[in-house]
């Protein structure tokens, strides 16, 4: 009797479905909380909601489908007599209690997530689960992690406190293994329909940022860009003809007298200075985050940048600059590589990236002393191995000796210890009558935006008194002011220029298309003995900078870039500018931008309310938008922009592989 009444009570694969259902609930509940934030930003509601969540319900299922793949085979393969026992009863009710805590964990992340970045999970995330040392200690240093945690694990014993019957129920039956397969393999069947049918372009329905990011699901798109964390071009993009395309290129890039190689879009051709060269130090200052919108000449009325204000206006002010990316290393590739981003991850990040012709590469090969400086630990975001690799050295966090270290948080030392740490290089380099040029990368201005006390007027970190992106941006400001008090201090000081730009911009998130303010950023180039104070109002961007500064010093030099000099009689004002999958042209009145699913949009900026319009290949600006980005991935994975290995580097490439071939060989 007592085994009919098991075999009647279920399945052991309803526990499986409760989870489900239970997960479906909490991301539909998601999805509802986050749709109220961004509520300001959407328009037609009535339409939008039934696109969030109806698609949102397809892509909570499909994540779900996937995820329950193990526990379908854990059921389907565990006998009888071990599911009944109760050891295992313990093992399932604790497990059940780890995915449910999981699950709220998951989305008290995404909460956090869309406060910072205004989107579902995606490569940034991606990013901060490989970095887990700087991502775990900034996370600690920001929120209240452990009251949250203990807060959710009240709230998940609630949840399972509910449900525990249920599973108790269906850990007491008895089934067949015949039975199991049939029920197993049904459940095993469901991830194959998202496989064939569900992809990354069902998220793309809505001319609003805001409503396709809501339709999304946030651990789906997590594991999406694990997998498409590079897009091949040829296949996600609208492609045109190499002949005509490359030809395109080679006349929006090459200047009239210069004789690029004939290749398809080869851009290699040497730039001969006007004059004799001027080879003044440089130090180029990345600043982390700093959005032109911070700048009392921008529109900022909260007086956080008091030394630039005054300062910016005594040099080289460019008023219509932007960043090409979202990120830091986006940044950094832009400055360095002056080439536009390629879709996926940068080439920072990406493997086989040394010997490109870098900006670093120019002044190395004109005598420099060429290095790279970061406030934290170089191996994050793969910089050390990208600058190392492409003529710098490399002076990060672990070279600083605990002498030189006055304050560190989880991104690293504060911004006036690694330009202390410049200073004194600066000094050694002059003292062995070398130039330098160093390009120093910032770390305070960014989360949990802690710095040293009492130098400024506000406090440190955020939340708890903390004046957040306020103090992180005044501190910056304050110890970019140091630095120049110390610099002018120098013997060095009245032959070096001096830059300022901005890796990024400090928001990302918009309502349509790309949102081309949260790329304006600032640069301003200072040298008050060489350059003259100006602002100059031509559209620009990151890849523009290095022909910029290399013209300003008369270098002459053998270039790869895609850039050109701003100052240039020849410039024709644009900017280029994207995400990890929308690659943009902007124009005065319009942006043009690729999509994945070989689409081409624009948005018309002078427009009261810009709308996202499709356009054809024809469209005037298209060829040249297609001609920039198709061209910057045949010059990437043809290789096209390395330098060649001198007689002594492959000699010392040579002699590495005869050792690590004799290692080989003893092991053996």
């Amino acid at each position: 009797m007592a085994r009919i009444t098991n075999k009647s009570a279920g399945t052991r694969f309803m526990i499986v479905l409760q989870l489900s259902l239970v997960s479906i609930i909490c991301f539909a509940l998601m999805r509802g909380v986050l749709l109220v934030r961004a509520w300001p930003h959407i328009d037609n509601f009535s339409s939008a909601w039934l696109y969030i969540f109806g698609q949102g319900l397809i892509y909570d299922v499909s994540f779900i489908s996937y995820f329950s793949i193990p526990f379908v085979l854990f059921f389907l393969f565990l006998p009888n007599r071990w599911l009944n026992s109760g050891t295992a009863k313990y093992l399932i009710q604790g497990g059940v209690f780890l995915l449910l805590y999981g699950l709220g964990f998951c989305m008290v992340a995404e909460w956090y997530f869309w406060s910072e970045f205004g989107v579902r999970f995606n490569f940034i995330s991606v990013d901060y689960l490989v970095y887990r040392r700087e991502v775990t200690d900034n996370i600690l240093q920001s929120y209240p992690v452990f009251t949250i945690l203990a807060v959710l694990f009240i709230l998940t014993g609630f949840v399972f406190h509910f449900i525990r019957p249920a599973i108790l129920k269906n850990l007491s039956v008895t089934e067949s293994f015949k039975k199991r397969v049939i029920i197993a393999g049904y459940l095993l069947m469901l991830p194959l329909l998202p496989f064939c049918l569900i992809d990354q372009s069902r998220r793309c329905v809505s001319d609003n940022n805001y409503v396709n990011e809501l339709a999304s699901n946030g651990p789906y798109q997590l594991f999406a860009a694990f997998r498409n964390n590079q897009l091949d071009y040829r296949q996600f993009y609208v492609t045109g003809n190499d002949h005509d395309l490359s030809a395109r290129l080679k006349k929006q890039v090459i200047t009239d007298g210069e004789k690029p190689k004939k290749d398809d879009y080869d851009i290699g051709r040497y730039i001969k200075a006007q004059g004799a060269p001027n080879k003044l130090n440089v130090m180029l200052i990345t600043v982390e985050s700093l959005s032109a919108e911070f700048l009392t000449r921008f529109g900022q009325t909260n007086d956080i940048t008091p030394f630039m204000d005054k300062w910016f206006e005594q040099g080289m002010l460019f008023t219509h600059f932007y960043a090409t990316g979202t990120r830091t290393t986006r940044g950094l590739e832009a400055i360095t590589l002056s080439i536009p981003p390629t879709p996926g991850r940068s080439i920072v990040k990406r493997p086989d990236n040394s010997r490109l012709y870098s900006l670093g590469k120019v002044f190395e090969d004109s005598g420099y002393d060429t290095a790279f400086f970061y406030g934290g630990r170089g191996f994050f975001d793969n910089m050390n191995a990208f600058f190392s690799g492409n003529g710098y050295r490399i002076v990060d966090e672990p070279c600083l000796g605990s002498g030189e270290v006055t304050f560190k948080n989880a991104w690293g030392v504060c911004d006036e210890d690694i330009f202390n740490r410049a200073v004194r290089e600066a000094n050694q380099a002059y003292t062995a009558q070398k130039p330098f040029f160093f390009h120093i990368m910032t770390t305070s201005n960014h989360q949990p935006f802690t710095f040293p006390e009492g130098k400024i007027d506000l406090a440190p970190g955020e939340g708890r008194g903390g004046s957040g992106r306020s103090g992180g941006v005044k501190y910056t400001d304050y110890a970019l002011g140091q630095l120049i008090n110390q610099a002018k201090k120098q013997p060095w000081f009245d032959d070096t220029v001096f830059i300022v730009v901005a890796d990024h911009c400090a928001a990302s998130a918009g309502k349509v298309g790309l949102p081309v303010e949260k790329y304006h950023i600032p640069l301003f180039i200072y040298s008050p003995k060489h350059i003259r104070a100006m602002e100059i109002d031509t559209l620009a961007s990151q890849i523009d900078l290095a022909p910029t500064l290399l013209a300003l010093l008369n270098i002459s030099y053998q270039s790869h870039f895609f850039g050109k000099d701003i100052l240039g009689s020849d410039f024709q004002g644009r900017a280029l500018i994207a995400n990890y999958q929308k690659l943009g042209l902007l124009k005065k009145d319009e942006l043009l931008f690729l999509s994945p699913g070989k689409q081409i949009n624009r948005v018309a900026l002078n427009d009261e309310n810009p709308v996202l319009e499709k356009v054809a290949v024809d469209y005037p600006g298209a060829s040249d938008l297609m001609a920039y980005y198709q061209g910057a991935d045949y010059v990437f994975t043809h290789q096209l922009n390395r330098w060649a290995l001198s007689s002594s580097e492959r000699n010392i490439c040579y002699l590495s592989d005869i050792r690590l071939l004799s290692k080989a060989s003893h092991r053996k």
